[in-house]
């Protein structure tokens, strides 16, 4: 769930001129003030070291009243180059021509897309491509390749940190008395009949589908609430929320301070996983797959943009931005998996490591047909394609080999 405020937007400002910062200022229709922006991160090459206004000629007053004032947070993407397709006909004719099954006049153009992460509302983003935009002065600095994939896996890192963060606190929280893991005093998965048991998978499944539910729940009450929200406070009410729709007692003190210790850790990771160099300590901490799944995305969005195999014009859904996108996607799911903790992670873990390793075997399975669509377009060079099915096949073998591994393991445990 995210904010999409680009109808109610009069005119604003951002600046990326000092490097790891952008700041701005946003006017909207029946808002005397602006929201201020304190984002930490960059935008992309266009936005990088500049100051951008722009203006929209038709703003629409909207329901703006959960917004925050202050906007402190993290950058996601910031472009005014994404291209879009862009209709040439009004917008209420779009429908009668779905309708009657007939394809509506369109020419590609740039959208604005300001994207970021609020401590306050969570996901903001601002999209349009009928503003008038106007780059102001001279560029300050500009991004290196170098700088633009340290923000691309920046950027992941940030909200991968939040989702998990949030998703562990959850599943903290609702960890039954049978859910709770073994004794890290015992090795090798031994335990005595008396200690409780870890998660299943299918648990591990049911609780990252809640921990979903419980972050769309807790935005749209900070939405709602507005410059008044509490977020301590709706998270705690949300959580008795589920634990009365799943007629589970109230939570204890321990359980409440421990929710509290997570917020506040929360924080700290929005506040610091973006525009710093070595991004954290546990960064260092990088399982083999991990690393090769990232050696191989990043060979693939250099190659692919190095050749011009994929261009401003061409869609998300082109077969090419596919397998790019798609192994950058499962890159991310791997460095949630298997980084940040020794190896192999406790017993406890394994349920969520297995979920988080499956999604990333679904990213291959989806890169891998996305390059069947390139070699049967011939958008490629096709001794590349068969280098990068190669790569992808042994990486999603390596998967299996350890979602095998963990299952055993948690088989093991289990049956004591």
């Amino acid at each position: 769930m995210a904010w999409r405020i680009e109808d109610s937007v009069v005119r604003g400002e951002v600046d990326n001129r000092v490097r790891g910062q952008v700041t701005g200022r946003i006017w909207f229709a029946g808002r005397p003030e602006p929201i201020v922006l304190q984002l930490v991160g960059n935008g992309w090459a266009d936005l990088a070291g500049r100051r951008l206004e722009f203006t929209n000629p038709d703003p629409s007053p909207g329901d703006l009243d959960g917004l925050a004032a202050f906007q402190q947070g993290t950058v996601g993407d910031f472009t005014a180059s994404r291209k879009v397709k862009v209709p040439e006909i009004p917008m209420d004719q779009i429908g009668e021509y779905y309708a009657s099954k007939k394809p509506f006049p369109w020419h590609w153009g740039n959208s604005l897309y300001l994207e970021w992460f609020s401590e306050r509302n969570g996901r903001v983003v601002i999209e349009s491509a009928g503003y008038d935009l106007k780059i102001i002065g001279e560029p300050a600095w500009e991004l290196t390749r170098e700088d633009e994939e340290a923000q691309r896996r920046a950027n992941g890192a940030a909200i991968e940190g939040l989702v998990e963060k949030l998703g562990e606190a959850y599943e903290t929280d609702f960890e039954d008395d049978g859910f709770t893991g073994v004794n890290e005093d015992f090795e090798n998965d031994d335990a005595p009949d008396w200690a409780p048991k870890p998660l299943t998978e299918n648990e591990a499944t049911r609780l990252q589908e809640e921990s979903e539910k419980l972050v769309d729940r807790i935005q749209a009450r900070i939405r709602r609430e507005g410059d008044k929200a509490d977020f301590a406070h709706i998270m705690d009410e949300e959580i008795a929320r589920l634990r009365r729709e799943r007629n589970e007692p109230p939570p204890s003190a321990e359980q409440l301070e421990r929710n509290a210790a997570w917020i506040d850790e929360m924080n700290r990771v929005a506040n610091s996983a973006i525009g710093e160099p070595e991004l954290s300590d546990e960064i260092r901490h990088e399982h083999p797959l991990a690393a090769n799944a990232k050696r191989v995305a990043g060979l693939i969005m250099e190659t692919t943009e190095d050749r011009s195999w994929l261009t401003d014009a061409d869609s998300e859904e082109h077969p090419v931005a596919e397998l790019v996108n798609c192994t950058l996607k499962a890159s991310a799911k791997l460095a949630g998996a298997l980084n940040h903790h020794t190896w192999p992670p406790p017993i406890e873990l394994c349920a969520h490591t297995i979920v988080r390793l499956t999604k990333a075997r679904s990213y291959f399975d989806d890169a891998a047909r996305a390059i069947e669509s390139c070699q049967e377009q011939k958008l490629t060079e096709p001794i590349w394609l068969e280098i990068m099915l190669s790569e992808i096949t042994s990486l999603a073998i390596k998967v299996d080999e350890i979602v095998a591994g963990l299952r055993e393991r948690l088989d093991r445990s289990l049956e004591q």
